[in-house]
C-alpha cells in the first residue's frame, strides 16, 4: 500500500487529486488533522511517514515543506504543484512526454516539479519546434492563451460564482500586461528558448479548460516547412502517446473551443493556417493536464502504476 499525504488538500488542485486518489485500492491517504494542518512539526511527521507527498501549497510553504524532508529518509517522493522548484536542476520536470530523458528524470528523482497550466501548453508546442531545429532558441515567441476561472484557485471561483459579481466579469479578461507572469521563467527555460516570450492570457467565464496558442511565420523557420512537415514532427515528437494527442490537419473546420476538455486529462494539438503563417494550438482542462491529472500521472510512474490509473482521457 502506497502511503501518499497532500499538503494543502484544500485548495483546487489538492482537492482534485485528493477525489481522484481516494477510491484506489493501492493508496492510503495519510490525514491530518484540520486543526494542525498549520502546525510544521505534524507537517513534516507526516510527509516523512509518506511514500508520495503531493505539495499543493504557495511557493513560499512548498519551500518550507519541502525542506522537512529529514535527511535520513530516502523513501518519501515529494511532487510540488507550486511555481517553487520548476527551473530547479535538483528537481525533475513532470512532463513525461516531452522526451524519454523528462520521463527518465521523473521515475529516478526524489522530488517532482508538476508543469504550470498555461507553461504545459506553450511547452507541449514550442519544445518540439526546438528540440527538431525548426526554429532556433532566440525566436520571437508570442503566445496568446485562455483559461476558464478556475486557474485563478478558491478565491477565483468565488469570486465568478457570487451572485453579486461585477458585470465586468462576465467578459474575457486580459492580464499579466506587465510581461511578468510567473509561468514565463518556466515557459522559457524548459522549452529551450533564449528569447523571453511575449505571453498574453485571458481569464474566461466559464470553469475549466485552457487553449494556449502560438502563431508562426513559416519565413522565420530554419528551412521551409509546409504545414503537412510541422504535422509530421509533432506527430513523430509525441507518437502514440494516450496523453498528448496530435490531430491530423483539418481536424477542427472553424473554431477551437477553450472548455471542451474539461474533466479530462489529456491534451490535443492542433496545427492550423497555411504554408505562410500557423497558428500550433495546445488545448485541455487547467486542472487535468495543466494541474492535478499531471501530479497524478508523475505518481503512477514513480509507483510503477498504469500510468492512466485514476485519470480521464479521451480518444
Amino acid at each position: 500500500m502506497i502511503k501518499v499525504f497532500i499538503d494543502g488538500q484544500a485548495g483546487t488542485t489538492g482537492l482534485r487529486i485528493r477525489d481522484r486518489l481516494a477510491a484506489r485500492d493501492d493508496i492510503e491517504l495519510l490525514e491530518i488533522d484540520e486543526n494542525k494542518r498549520k502546525d510544521n512539526s505534524e507537517i513534516k511527521k507526516f510527509i516523512n511517514e509518506s511514500d508520495i507527498t503531493f505539495l499543493c501549497l504557495p511557493d513560499a510553504a512548498a519551500i518550507e515543506a519541502a525542506d522537512m524532508l529529514n535527511g535520513e529518509n530516502k523513501k518519501t517522493k515529494i511532487i510540488d504543484a507550486s511555481t517553487a522548484h520548476r527551473t530547479d536542476p535538483l528537481w525533475a520536470y513532470g512532463f513525461p512526454e516531452l522526451s524519454d530523458k523528462f520521463r527518465k528524470k521523473i521515475t529516478e528523482c526524489r522530488l517532482i516539479a508538476n508543469p504550470g497550466c498555461y507553461a504545459s501548453g506553450f511547452n507541449s508546442i514550442v519544445f518540439p519546434l526546438i528540440h527538431h531545429s525548426v526554429i532556433n532558441k532566440d525566436y520571437p515567441v508570442t503566445c496568446f492563451a485562455v483559461s476558464g476561472y478556475s486557474g485563478a484557485g478558491n478565491s477565483g471561483i468565488q469570486q465568478y460564482e457570487s451572485k453579486n459579481r461585477d458585470i465586468e466579469l462576465d467578459s474575457p479578461r486580459q492580464y499579466a500586461l506587465t510581461q511578468n507572469h510567473k509561468h514565463l521563467k518556466e515557459m522559457t527555460a524548459i522549452s529551450g528558448l533564449k528569447r523571453t516570450p511575449v505571453f498574453s492570457p485571458m481569464i474566461c467565464n466559464y470553469k475549466c479548460g485552457m487553449v494556449v496558442s502560438i502563431p508562426l511565420f513559416t519565413d522565420m523557420f530554419n528551412k521551409k516547412y509546409s504545414m503537412k512537415d510541422i504535422y509530421e514532427i509533432f506527430s513523430e515528437h509525441y507518437g502514440k502517446s494516450e496523453f498528448v494527442k496530435v490531430r491530423p490537419l483539418g481536424y477542427t473546420e472553424n473554431m477551437i473551443g477553450a472548455n471542451n476538455f474539461a474533466g479530462r486529462d489529456d491534451m490535443e494539438i492542433e496545427i492550423n493556417g497555411n504554408n505562410e503563417r500557423m497558428v500550433i494550438t495546445s488545448r485541455f482542462d487547467n486542472l487535468g493536464k495543466g494541474a492535478s491529472g499531471a501530479a497524478i500521472q508523475c505518481m503512477n510512474l514513480i509507483i510503477g502504476a498504469d500510468e492512466k490509473k485514476s485519470l480521464v482521457l479521451g480518444d
